[in-house]
């Protein structure tokens, strides 16, 4: 939200008062309180009539910050409150030295000198990082009254701003106005279904405003060399991450707001579903499922999408008997082909169905101040909203869906939870407006519980679209409803590389796109690109999304790419331990991996899967595509051909390849098993060796998917012309040279070390 008229003027009918200075300090052994005048203190007559701003500092957890800006602290403060499950007391130290206090937190520390103009100085290592300055700390009252705290953190020359949630506006936000408010707007705008106030720069640093509510983002678009982040309410809370690197700053981020649970690893292979309003039974579901393996394509999830209902009546948990009229059977007859099932649901009720009067009469739906329940007649006629604050209204809905657990359903696809009004009434009293932006994480939450309860740990998982703070913690989320086009392809992508920057380690998107039919171009690329991502779903809106739709070259693309993906499992599955365990997501913007080149800042065409693969999705017709690589000599994965960085390349490509790049130095792992994502991943593992320079070494760990938190440990290292390999595991493993038609040495089962000619 803009406040100003330009640099010297305000906007008609707002006041602003900024902090000028310290009046007082008062400093613990781990925290300190200012007392900020937003005028200059002459003499006593100048702390008359006039606000004192009180600013909180302290430390939750080490490498983080925090600063809490309050005018009037005797305002009401509803909730809901993002929780902190990595928040501790005492991760501070404050030190004085005369008119200067300092609070340090690992190596970040925030100075202020007393006896100067306001100004709050973070950094770490000797380094300055940002700065708040004499705009920077302050409230603001528009011409209609309303009350506005803000925040502005400078900019330093070439700093770039990332994250702030799933954004498919340009990557860099630099530049851009930003309302945290969550959306149900497609992906070509600039609304978003998961929004989180969290942004970092290629600095070292990131900010999370501690606020669930609307949070106005101005990132160097009212003030250029600042970024401003204003909420309407009496007291503004925001924590500095330190990293150093963008990586450390997801770690301490995801540390404190909450770490990725592991989904299950059957999840990585391909999903198909129905798709939206197309005409589907269970006759529609059974050709699918045997057209796919008709043509050797392996599906690892079936997904039954809104129609699985009664028309009318969503969400009432009931199938539409005419449509499936053996639910139970069918499903059983699925799980014996392999299959695991997915199931769409949402939180709202329909009029129609049974359940809103059962939920009205015992006051499980959300209502207005005058008592009525909440209804419109957007998505589904007279719908109403399940009131996840009340714990009763919980258990009601999970229960529901006990009854689906029960008879197969292994996962559900929680759509919606973005269209929340403010002018209701919450059973535990929730301000309204901070729950438009929180709702979606009750929900989400309620589900995913439920999952973990009734199937064990490691195996709930979700397919979500919206999400705020914290929400990375209830994996998996897709991209929302895009177009079929190139375009959307892009901006798709856009987004997930924007998700993974806010703390979310797994994404998805719908392959082919969802509105729309796709072109057959369109859909091989995207089926590429959709098989080399996190999480792999086949779906649309109006047009099904079965290869074979799309002519017989998809077919053999879609089976070339599931069976790599497969191959891929022990790779992808220890990319996904690691965002479980440290928050750094499975498909990384190149900005994370390469913070300190250049070129690496805006790209947001490509992507490093795990920590080795840089993939380039093709994103024209004629196979023509521009990617960058950074320093040293790249493999392809597919072909065996090498580029040798920092330089772009434009090459062109088949439908059978594409840019999938093995970074210089690395070992990947490919399993034996190409027919499915789990299986003994360690047993006739092949490690493919790129571009080993003498010298270099690396440790590969392989999960072991039949003993959770176990793994298979194999150490290359290379000496002049000699590699050398070893390994606990007591299974058959392979080792070749990074071209696919390298020289492949086999190991019999129990050879746990070996000395090996260079190249192999």
């Amino acid at each position: 939200m803009k406040f100003t008229d330009g640099y010297w003027l305000m906007r008609p009918g707002v006041t602003a008062r900024y902090a000028t200075e310290v009046a007082d300090v008062r400093a613990s052994a781990d925290r300190m309180t200012l007392y900020a005048p937003v005028k200059h203190v002459r003499g006593r007559g100048d702390t008359l009539n006039s606000p004192l701003l009180t600013v909180d500092c302290w430390s939750p957890a080490e490498g983080v910050i925090g600063v809490r800006t309050t005018h009037h602290a005797g305002s009401v403060r509803g909730g809901p409150e993002f929780a902190l499950p990595g928040a501790e007391e005492g991760a501070g130290k404050v030190r004085r030295d005369g008119a200067v206090v300092e609070l340090s937190s690992g190596e970040l520390t925030l100075r202020v000198d007393t006896s100067g103009p306001w100004q709050l100085e973070f950094s770490a290592g000797g380094r300055a990082l940002t700065s708040v300055g004499e705009r920077g700390t302050g409230f603001v009252t528009d011409a209609v009254g309303r009350h506005h705290m803000l925040a502005q953190l400078s900019l330093g020359v070439g700093e770039s701003v990332y994250g702030l949630g799933e954004r498919f506006t340009p990557f860099v936000r630099n530049g851009q106005v930003v309302d945290i408010w969550q959306a149900d707007g497609g992906t070509s705008s600039e609304q978003a279904y998961k929004n989180i106030p969290f942004h970092l720069t290629n600095r070292g640093y990131g900010v999370f405003v501690n606020h669930p509510g609307r949070v106005s983002y101005e990132v160097g678009s009212e003030s250029v060399g600042q970024v401003q982040f204003s909420v309407e309410d009496q007291s503004l809370e925001y924590f500095v991450v330190h990293g150093p690197t963008p990586k450390q700053v997801l770690e301490r981020y995801t540390a404190l707001t909450g770490r990725p649970a592991l989904p299950p690893a059957w999840a990585l292979g391909l999903w198909l579903t129905t798709s939206f309003t197309t005409e589907y039974d269970e006759a529609t579901v059974n050709r699918f499922v045997g057209g796919m393996a008709a043509r050797g394509i392996p599906l690892s999830v079936f997904h039954l999408d809104c129609f699985w209902m009664r028309e009318y009546q969503w969400s009432d948990f009931e199938w539409d008997a005419e449509t499936f009229p053996d639910p139970a059977g069918m499903l059983a007859r699925l799980k014996e082909q392999g299959l695991r099932i997915s199931a769409w649901i949402n939180p709202y009720i329909a009029q129609k169905s049974a359940l809103f009067e059962e939920g009205r009469r015992a006051g499980h739906l959300v209502r207005r101040p005058d008592g009525s329940v909440w209804q419109w007649d957007l998505w589904q006629p007279g719908m109403a909203l399940v009131d996840f604050t009340d714990p009763a209204a919980r258990e009601w809905y999970t229960g529901k869906l006990r009854g689906l657990l029960a008879v197969g359903v292994d996962c559900f696809k929680t759509d919606f939870g973005e269209r929340i009004p403010t002018d209701v009434l919450w059973h535990d009293g929730s301000d309204p407006e901070k729950m438009h932006n929180y709702y979606t994480h009750l929900y989400n939450r309620a589900v995913f519980d439920l999952l973990q309860e009734e199937r064990g740990e490691g195996e709930a998982l979700l397919f979500a679209r919206s999400a705020t703070a914290g929400g990375q913690q209830y994996p998996v989320h897709w991209g929302g409803d895009c177009e079929s086009h190139f375009n959307a392809m892009a901006e798709s992508l856009r987004g997930g590389l924007s998700l993974g920057l806010s703390g979310f380690g797994f994404w998805s998107h719908d392959i082919g796109g969802f509105e729309g039919t796709p072109t057959p171009a369109v859909f091989k690329r995207w089926t590429q690109f959709g098989l080399l991502s996190s999480h792999s779903r086949l779906h649309g809106s109006k047009s099904y999304r079965v290869p074979w739709d799309y002519g017989e070259e998809a077919v053999e693309v879609t089976r070339a790419f599931t069976l790599l993906k497969h191959r891929l499992a022990p790779y992808l599955q220890r990319a996904a331990q690691q965002a479980h365990t440290t928050g750094v997501p499975v498909m990384r913007a190149m900005v994370l991996e390469y913070p300190d080149d250049p070129a690496a800042a805006t790209l947001d065409r490509q992507y490093l899967l795990g920590d080795d693969l840089l993939v380039a999705p093709v994103f024209t017709e004629d196979g023509t595509v521009d990617y960058y690589v950074p320093e040293g000599t790249w493999t392809n994965l597919l072909t065996g051909a090498q580029v040798t960085g920092p330089r772009w390349v434009r090459e062109q490509h088949g439908f059978h390849t594409l840019p999938l790049l093995a970074r210089p130095d690395s070992v990947i792992p490919l399993g034996a098993d190409d027919q499915r994502p789990v299986s003994a991943w360690a047993e006739g593992i092949e490690l493919r060796v790129h571009a080993f320079a003498d010298g270099a070494e690396r440790t590969v760990l392989i999960p072991r998917p039949d003993s959770p938190g176990e793994t298979a440990r194999f150490h290359v290292r290379r000496t002049g012309d000699r590699l050398h390999v070893t390994t606990d595991s007591p299974h058959p493993w392979q080792l070749r040279t990074g071209s696919p038609s390298g020289t492949l040495h086999l190991s019999p089962a129990g050879t746990q070390e070996a000395e090996l000619p260079f190249p192999v």
